[in-house]
């Protein structure tokens, strides 16, 4: 909850501006923590942008990679088998 405080300056007959509000330090300081957070869920949004397109790159190298693998152990299956036939001749 925040509780709006204006200083005794001010008397029943005037009413503080919303400006004078903002002048407060309780303000400031909230103001600078929303600021804060703006700026870093903005680095977040980018880093997380940055990350998923990282995954998709090493998604697609990790199919790339299986691929390679099933065509290497077929050539190696075919080797063992010829090395049995030949080892049968």
């Amino acid at each position: 909850m925040i509780v709006l405080t204006f200083s005794s300056s001010y008397s029943k007959d005037q009413e503080p501006t919303f400006q004078d509000a903002m002048d407060t330090p309780n303000f400031s300081a909230l103001d600078q923590k929303i600021e804060n957070l703006l700026s870093l869920c903005q680095k977040l949004k980018k880093q997380n942008a940055q990350l998923r397109a990282r995954e998709e790159r090493l998604q697609a190298e990790r199919q790339q990679l299986i691929g390679k693998n099933a065509i290497a152990r077929a050539r190696v299956e075919a080797m063992i088998s010829s090395l049995k036939t030949l080892e049968q001749e």
